[in-house]
């Protein structure tokens, strides 16, 4: 249940009560009042009736053993007690006032069928107060209910899109107001404007190392290549090029979590440019094609971002994974799997991460291959999912917008496997 409802539940729930109770409160001592009223008129006129009998008069709005009193009253009497009894009889209902007197009980009727008329048209006019003042408390808390579930859905908007990464958003422009909700936003903004700094400085900081690194890097490279020709010297310039590779993904991976990339989109034929990336690579990959994914297949991206994912997708699956590798395009989705222990659950959760291989059982790297690849995904409006097949190895699966121009000559460089 919405909190609106539960607001407007809470607030039907206790209206109802309230005025429920009000009512039979009211009912009641309507009730009593005019069965007060009715006693005093009948006593009264039994009082009157026993002065005139008892003078030697005929009493006028009284009468000696009638035959219509209520057996319970006439028992009271009889005994010698004076009473009073609010009864139905053939006559309708009455209120009865007897006595006893020598010779017999006098009693006196005061017909209650107006006062009973009264009480009904009382309790249809409680009844609709109590439905008018229910439907309007329940109507100004479904108001009030509103307003506050719509500024708390506009902050969880606000909220989900800081968590997908628009650090920059702030809900105490959308949410009016000087109450909890408004608080509760500024504490959001705060939240938010804390993280964007410091995602910033983490930023700035990756990019600042990197193009520090750059510069003695590129004396490691000079001096590595002067080393003379042995075992020792290939070591040395292996590592120096692992560590050029290093710095170099740094710095892309600082340029796509800055947002500074923008893609070079034109229709590329999908099957040609998938076969180049993967002579590329030079690995041992299946290529598979669907039926309707042949050679005019186009999509709209950019190519060069096109070969940076998929390298790097299949150099994670040779990498960390097992063969056989397997490559299928079917339309514009592309599938990459291999035969290995699969993903590990952390990243199947949360998505790649930086410097995080998170299972050994899939090898040593730095992590960012796949995050790159995500990145460089997000740049060509394309989406980058991973799960584990069910039988077993890690699958990708990249799914590329189509290209809205109609089939032309090809634009893109023609691809080479």
């Amino acid at each position: 249940m919405t909190l609106r409802r539960q607001i407007a539940t809470a607030v039907a729930a206790i209206s109802v009560l309230v005025a429920v109770a009000v009512g039979l409160l009211v009912h009641q001592a309507m009730i009593r009042q005019h069965v007060d009223q009715a006693r005093a008129s009948a006593l009264t006129s039994l009082d009157a009736a026993l002065d005139a009998y008892r003078r030697g008069d005929p009493p006028s709005r009284a009468t000696v053993d009638d035959p219509a009193l209520p057996a319970p009253l006439r028992a009271l009497a009889a005994g010698g007690r004076q009473g009073s009894l609010l009864a139905r009889g053939a006559q309708g209902e009455s209120m009865w006032a007897a006595r006893p007197v020598q010779g017999g009980v006098i009693s006196a009727r005061v017909d209650f069928t107006q006062d009973r008329q009264a009480i009904a048209d009382l309790d249809r006019i409680i009844l609709l107060a109590v439905i008018a003042s229910v439907f309007t408390t329940v109507l100004a808390g479904v108001l009030v209910a509103d307003r506050i579930s719509r500024r708390l859905r506009t902050a969880a908007t606000a909220a989900r899109g800081i968590a997908a990464g628009g650090t920059d958003t702030r809900i105490g422009e959308l949410v009016d107001g000087r109450d909890e909700v408004a608080e509760l936003a500024a504490a959001v903004d705060l939240m938010s404007r804390t993280l964007h700094r410091r995602l910033a400085d983490e930023q700035r900081f990756t990019a600042d190392v990197a193009h520090e690194l750059r510069t003695p890097l590129t004396g490691l490279v000079t001096a590595a290549e002067l080393l003379p020709p042995g075992r020792p010297t290939q070591l040395v310039r292996n590592r120096v090029q692992a560590l050029r590779g290093l710095v170099e993904d740094l710095l892309e991976v600082s340029r796509l979590d800055a947002d500074a990339e923008l893609p070079d989109l034109a229709p590329v034929p999908l099957e040609r440019a998938v076969r180049r990336t993967v002579g590329l690579t030079g690995l041992e990959v299946d290529v598979e094609v669907s039926a309707d994914a042949g050679a005019d297949g186009r999509v709209r991206t950019d190519l060069r971002r096109l070969d940076r994912i998929l390298g790097n997708l299949l150099l994670n699956a040779d990498r960390h994974g097992a063969g056989p590798i397997r490559l299928r395009v079917d339309g514009h989705r592309i599938t990459v799997r291999d035969h290995g222990p699969g993903y590990p659950d952390d990243l199947l959760a949360h998505g790649p991460q930086r410097f995080r291989t998170n299972a050994p059982e899939r090898g040593r790297g730095h992590g960012l291959g796949l995050t790159i690849a995500t990145g460089h995904a997000r740049v060509i409006g394309a989406d980058l999912t991973f799960a584990n097949h069910p039988a077993g190895g890690a699958v990708a699966t990249l799914v590329l917008p189509p290209d809205p121009a109609p089939p032309g000559p090809d634009p893109a460089p023609d691809p080479q496997p």
